[in-house]
């Protein structure tokens, strides 16, 4: 049966095509993304893939194999294949064939069909793993508890996702509550998805809850359901984080909203190494190493006290030898916190497998609509070479083009000229460049802050550009992650990691927080046309259109060719040139 007036084909390789331009891709899309990731979207046509992996966090948030495959019929032009509503049977299906527990006298066992439990104990990267049960049950496998984390590691692998009911201890008690008034003076309360996502996450009705990922943007309060969660269990708490400037924020923050005194809050960053009830660590410190075949010495923090929670801030930042630590720590509950669960890597099973799985997603543009996040225009502008680089760009090889169409000296008019026509809004410049962002901030008589800048001086400027006195900053990859910088409306990206997806899902979230008044926001992507960077572009998007945001595309042409500093007045700076 053929029905062409639909918005999706779905293919026997489990790929979906989404026709952008039909009048019910909207509500396509936001069925798609209960279940499916996008992967690129040449033009107006979108296509999503359906991956084991998205289908078992649909089946851990309620969604059933029929759901899926009438969603997918619903909208689809064509029958659906066979081959498809099969592997989606097959696969949802497999969450929860299998089981961690504990048995009576303690054991951790792994339950399961029998037959199943005998082929996959058969399989040599689970032959030390399994052993038979001692009371001799089929359906029944005895594990070591040790090796709790890379079992459910390997299954996932092999295809068969472990539900761990086997529990969690408790750790070390601790008094400490929210408080109703802010110390700040501002009222104080989760919002109504705040107050959802932790229930989620601690699930006490269920056996499985206690571990797995929160996804919300930034700004909607990721840094609240974390101190909320702390507070709901009562326990010491490790946080990792991305960077020295999000551990002072955490502790600000613990702070201000729950009865926890500064004595109770230690630093573990930098020169400070503070173990306290409540510690506060970067990721950076727990994997650094004098040479590289010595071992991780601050890895130790992990058994410094009876952790009964750990945060993994920015969870989408968790390094390999983080993960290897927490594939030892599935007896503490894990809460992961991330904008986007999207890992350049490619290691997100790993995320699901040792923090567990996603357990709340709220859409940003749902946040948008309640006025919990700024509604942001997104604005791509293809730049041309400027005249001074084409020779350069001509004669180099695949690498250094990809730079120097980065580094297009053209971008410094048309960050100026952008600048003009949002004057009076806080302002953010970011790149990936050293060289490019210290000409930018000359031009603009603006401050350049980097990685390289002592962490004080860094406060300095955040705390300037917060009251209003510097109305741009200059910024590099030092601010991607964890910067609490509230009141910036225009952020302009002149040049970024490639094609990566998290971190445009991260650059964008610097200008979501709520403002004051006006609620709205700017985001420009800076491109140079001609060039890999339009097909950079294009992937760094995926994820941010997934959540429904449009980026319009513009041409730029004031004064390239001429290779001045000409300017045309705004209403001429650049024409419509429609999307992609």
């Amino acid at each position: 049966m053929i029905r062409e007036d639909h918005p999706l084909i779905v293919q026997a390789d489990s790929t979906v095509l989404l026709d952008d331009r039909h009048i019910e891709a909207e509500a396509a899309r936001e069925q798609l993304a209960q279940f499916a990731d996008l992967t690129k979207r040449p033009g107006h046509l979108h296509t999503y893939r359906i991956t084991p992996l998205s289908l078992w966090n649909a089946a851990v948030s309620g969604l059933s194999a029929n759901d899926i495959i009438d969603s997918l019929a619903r909208y689809s032009s064509y029958e659906l294949p066979l081959k498809v509503t099969g592997r989606i049977r097959t696969m949802m299906e497999r969450y929860g064939k299998l089981r961690l527990e504990r048995s009576e006298d303690g054991s951790l066992m792994l339950y399961g069909e029998a037959e199943l439990l005998e082929q996959l104990s058969d399989q040599p990267e689970l032959k030390a793993m399994l052993l038979p049960s001692p009371n001799h049950e089929p359906d029944a496998r005895l594990a070591k508890p040790e090796d709790r984390g890379m079992l459910k590691q390997e299954l996932t692998r092999m295809g068969y996702p472990v539900i761990d009911l086997a529990g969690y201890r408790a750790g070390e008690a601790l008094q400490v509550r929210l408080r109703e008034q802010a110390i700040s003076e501002q009222p104080f309360q989760l919002r109504d998805y705040q107050k959802r996502a932790v229930d989620m996450f601690y699930c006490e009705d269920r056996m499985d809850g206690g571990s797995g990922v929160l996804v919300l943007p930034c700004g909607a309060g990721k840094t609240v359901i974390g101190i909320a969660t702390l507070a709901r269990l009562g326990c010491d708490t490790l946080i990792l984080t991305s960077n020295v400037t999000s551990v002072k924020q955490w502790k600000r923050e613990l702070m201000d909203k729950t009865t926890l005194t500064e004595s109770f809050i230690g630093e573990y960053a930098g020169n400070s190494k503070q173990v306290r009830p409540v510690t506060i660590a970067t990721y950076q410190i727990l994997t650094n190493r004098r040479h590289k075949d010595d071992e991780y010495a601050h890895m130790k923090l992990f058994s410094e006290r009876n952790w009964g929670l750990i945060i993994y801030d920015e969870v989408h930042l968790l390094p390999a030898p983080v993960f290897r630590m927490t594939a030892e720590l599935q007896a503490t509950r894990r809460l992961g916190l991330t904008a986007t669960l999207v890992r350049e890597d490619g290691r997100e099973a790993d995320v699901f497998s040792l923090i567990g799985p996603k357990r709340f997603d709220l859409p940003w543009k749902t946040l948008e609509a309640r006025h919990w996040i700024a509604t942001v225009e997104c604005t791509e502008i293809r730049i041309p070479l400027h005249k001074t680089d084409r020779d350069k760009y001509a004669g180099a090889a695949a690498a250094a083009k990809s730079r120097i169409a980065s580094e297009n000296t053209a971008k410094i008019d048309a960050v100026k000229t952008l600048l003009e026509k949002h004057q009076g809004k806080p302002a953010l410049v970011i790149g990936q460049y050293l060289q490019q962002l210290h000409k930018i901030a000359q031009r603009l008589q603006a401050p350049l802050m980097t990685g390289e800048m002592p962490h004080q001086e860094r406060e300095r400027l955040y705390a300037s550009f917060k009251a209003g006195e510097i109305p741009v900053l200059v910024v590099s990859k030092v601010a991607n992650f964890a910067v609490d910088l509230p009141d910036a409306a225009v952020a302009i990206q002149v040049s970024g990691s490639f094609g990566s997806r998290q971190e445009e899902a991260q650059r964008i979230g610097r200008i979501l927080r709520p403002k004051k008044d006006d609620n709205s926001a700017w985001f420009y992507t800076l491109v140079t046309e001609g060039t890999k960077e339009t097909e950079y572009a294009r992937r760094r998007q995926l994820f941010l259109l997934e959540q429904g945001y449009r980026y319009k595309v513009m041409n730029w042409r004031p004064g390239i060719d001429r290779g001045d500093e000409a300017e045309l007045p705004l209403n001429e700076l650049y024409k419509e040139a429609g999307s992609p």
